[in-house]
């Protein structure tokens, strides 16, 4: 085992932050057109035999407790590798969306690569679906992209030059070092903690809704939206903004509506949206791993003007971007830093509970190529992502653009949002308002 080896710390973090009713792995959902009703079943094979060829679907995670490691964990290859563990081929499906909820709210088996393949016939034989599932610990959602593109048909990419190798750096043995780490964890996690919730709290006077939040019921529900990035960059052009503020704005509108119309009222309401920010570099010392930081905005859930909303989203984000990403509330990510293994460990539990003090609902954007995707030459029609859901939260947002439009993909906890198309209709419908606000 080699440094090289070991888990970056926010991985870390991700893999330690995971109970049985808080799964933290990502998804994907990929609605395909299908050539013949069999489609579904090759689509199967195909990604078993290719995952065989992915080094990095062979990865598997494994605590360790060897010196400058304790507490940690490593990324290392499964001697035992079987795809057959990790795709499946489920009976035929009515609603992919139905289905995607339910395996979302299994948790990876921790013991084999943490990542599954679902394929999903559709019962009218003309479509089918891939759910694809990786832990936040294996990958972050560009990460999970690449992996995902691997087991797809080839796509003409340009050549990427090949990163110079780097010596592997070995782990020596400091006893003394591990007795210093073990001291000082557990003090760490919480200054840590501490931390984070001032940067969160600090300024902060407007409330979030009690509709956000969730007591842990280990189930979950996914929806799907789709809207035309025409629209998108008609909003754009005349109100000002780039592509991602509308993006968001749009979900500050949809909140607004679904608060209103299931009686909860938006007045007041100004939930802090985590918008996550790629911090990931070439040549970084762990370019497999999570590199994230992120801003904090207030959605403006209580302003009936859908252009201001816009408008204050637009200054919150432009003042965000003037910071950069290392300081605010949305930056707490790059503690894990700071902390040892072992303060991620026993500080794992700590720090799930105290997401919601820093953030009320994710939204999260996962790029996509623009190139057409394929598996088996039958295309990739949608592509819904989904992104983990923090603890005590009750909806996750995560948005792609591909081929023209946009994909909304919605996670929500069951029980806490039995209505989440009433969030998913409020989506396009707070598109429809922009655009009618923003005149002919």
């Amino acid at each position: 085992m080699t440094a090289d080896d070991l888990l970056a710390p926010l991985d870390l973090a991700f893999w330690n932050l995971e109970s049985a009713e808080h799964p933290m792995h990502l998804g994907a959902l990929g609605v395909f057109s299908a050539h013949s009703p069999t489609a579904g079943a090759h689509a199967a094979d195909l990604l078993a035999a290719r995952a065989s060829g992915v080094p990095g679907l062979r990865m598997r995670i494994r605590d360790v407790w060897q010196p400058l490691a304790f507490g940690g964990a490593v990324r290392e290859a499964d001697p035992d590798f079987d795809p057959r563990h990790h795709v499946r081929l489920h009976a035929p499906a009515a609603d992919f969306q139905t289905a995607a909820g339910r395996l979302m709210e299994r948790p990876l088996e921790r013991g084999l690569p943490p990542w599954e393949a679902h394929v999903l016939p559709g019962e009218d034989g003309a479509s089918f679906a891939v759910l694809f599932k990786f832990h936040h610990a294996l990958a972050d959602g560009l990460r999970a992209l690449t992996l995902a593109a691997a087991v797809l048909d080839p796509m003409d990419l340009p050549e990427r030059r090949p990163r110079p190798a780097e010596p592997a750096r070995r782990l020596v043995p400091d006893v003394e070092r591990m007795r210093e780490l073990l001291r000082g964890a557990v003090s760490d996690v919480g200054r840590a903690l501490d931390i984070g919730a001032s940067l969160a709290v600090s300024g902060l006077g407007v409330r979030s809704s009690t509709a956000l939040t969730a007591a842990p019921s280990g189930t979950r529900r996914t929806a799907g939206v789709v809207i035309d990035l025409d629209d998108v960059h008609r909003i754009r052009k005349v109100a000002g903004g780039t592509v991602n503020d509308v993006l968001i704005a749009v979900v500050a509108g949809a909140l607004r509506r679904w608060l209103d119309e299931r009686g909860d009222g938006s007045a007041g309401v100004r939930p802090r949206a985590l918008i996550p920010v790629s911090q990931r570099r070439p040549r970084t010392a762990h370019p497999q791993g999570n590199r994230l930081s992120g801003y904090v905005v207030r959605l403006p859930v209580d302003d009936p003007d859908p252009l201001g909303r816009l408008a204050h989203v637009r200054t919150t984000m432009d003042r965000n971007k003037d910071a950069g990403p290392a300081r605010g509330a949305g930056a707490v990510a790059l503690l894990a830093d700071h902390v040892p293994a072992l303060g991620h460990r026993l500080g794992g539990p700590l720090a799930g509970q105290a997401a919601r003090f820093w953030f009320d609902i994710l939204v999260t954007s996962v790029p996509l190529p623009s190139l057409g995707l394929k598996l088996g030459g039958n295309p990739v029609d949608e592509v819904f992502p989904y992104a983990p859901l923090a603890r005590g939260q009750a909806l996750a947002v995560a948005v792609s653009t591909y081929r023209g439009r946009v994909h909304y993909g919605l996670v929500a906890d069951a029980e806490a949002v039995p209505d989440l198309d009433r969030v998913a209709h409020a989506l396009t419908a707070e598109v429809e308002t922009l655009i009618t606000a923003c005149g002919p």
